[in-house]
C-alpha cells in the first residue's frame, strides 16, 4: 500500500464514455482521481478507470509532477489532447478538468476558513 503524507488530498471526477468503445462495456464513465499536495500544488499520483494498464500508466506519466498552483487547466488539457489519442480522449479531459475544478473550489473554501 502506498503512503501519502498529510499534505495530500484526493479528488475524483467522472465523465461519460462514448458508447462504441470497449471500455464502455465495463464502465459507462471514466473516472480520473488526482492526489494533490496542497502545499506545493503538485499532482503526486493519479487513478484512472481506463481499460488497459498502458493507458493508465501513460495518463500517470503525463499528469504526475504537474503543478496545479502554477499551471493553467487549459494548458494541462491541451497536453492531454496532444498526447493521448484514445477514443475516450474527450471524456478523460472532462474528468480531469472536473477533478481540478473541484480541487480549486475546495482550496478557495479552505482559505476562507
Amino acid at each position: 500500500m502506498k503512503y501519502y503524507d498529510e499534505d495530500t488530498v484526493y479528488f475524483i471526477s467522472y465523465a461519460k464514455l462514448p458508447t462504441d468503445i470497449p471500455a464502455a462495456a465495463l464502465h459507462k464513465v471514466v473516472g480520473i482521481g488526482l492526489i494533490i499536495n496542497i502545499v506545493t500544488g503538485r499532482i503526486v499520483d493519479v487513478s484512472c478507470t481506463l481499460l488497459t494498464q498502458e493507458a493508465k500508466d501513460f495518463m500517470k506519466s503525463i499528469l504526475i509532477g504537474r503543478n496545479l498552483h502554477e499551471e493553467d487547466i487549459d494548458d494541462l488539457i491541451n497536453t492531454i489532447k496532444l498526447r493521448y489519442h484514445g477514443y475516450a480522449q474527450k471524456a478523460v479531459c472532462v474528468a480531469i478538468k472536473g477533478s481540478i475544478e473541484r480541487y480549486n473550489t475546495w482550496k478557495q473554501e479552505q482559505i476562507k476558513k
